[in-house]
């Protein structure tokens, strides 16, 4: 597993695995049409941003040479961290945040619902901070935050 910046011609193949990834995720979460949006058209908008930005960071997971995840980040927050279907067990995730952790990241939000992020990140030694709700696609949904103790 190979974690690395992203570059430009990464963007495709990230935007398919974000589209992917969230679309499984969320199945359980959010509505189909909520879902629908965030497509790897989206992804690619977002993700080419990302790449002028001085305060974002876009990492990639590659492995045999495939783009399987990717970890997006501000200024110490993790704004996104997916892997894909495909990849789930093979250590990317675990890939992603260890080096998310060692560029400085402090903290993270996802779903309050999303059992299987929060178990993710709870093994990986993540701390609940707060819980709260606030407007999300046109509703308001419940979220919770983490955080990492900076170490040394």
């Amino acid at each position: 597993m190979i974690i690395r910046a992203a570059a430009l011609p990464d963007i495709p193949a990230a935007a398919s695995v974000a589209a992917a990834a969230y679309a499984a995720a969320f199945a359980e979460i959010l509505e189909a049409e909520t879902i629908a949006p965030y497509n790897a058209a989206f992804f690619t908008a977002r993700f080419t941003t990302s790449l002028t930005a001085a305060h974002k960071r876009l990492r990639v997971a590659a492995q045999n040479g495939a783009i399987v995840g990717f970890c997006l980040m501000t200024d110490g927050h993790i704004d996104m961290i997916f892997v894909a279907p495909t990849a789930l067990g093979t250590g990317a995730g675990h890939a992603l945040l260890a080096d998310a952790e060692a560029s400085g990241a402090l903290s993270l939000e996802c779903f309050a619902a999303n059992a299987r992020a929060r178990r993710f990140y709870e093994r990986h030694l993540w701390h609940l901070a707060d819980t709260y709700s606030r407007p999300f696609a046109g509703r308001m949904r419940d979220f919770v935050r983490y955080e990492r103790r900076r170490i040394g």
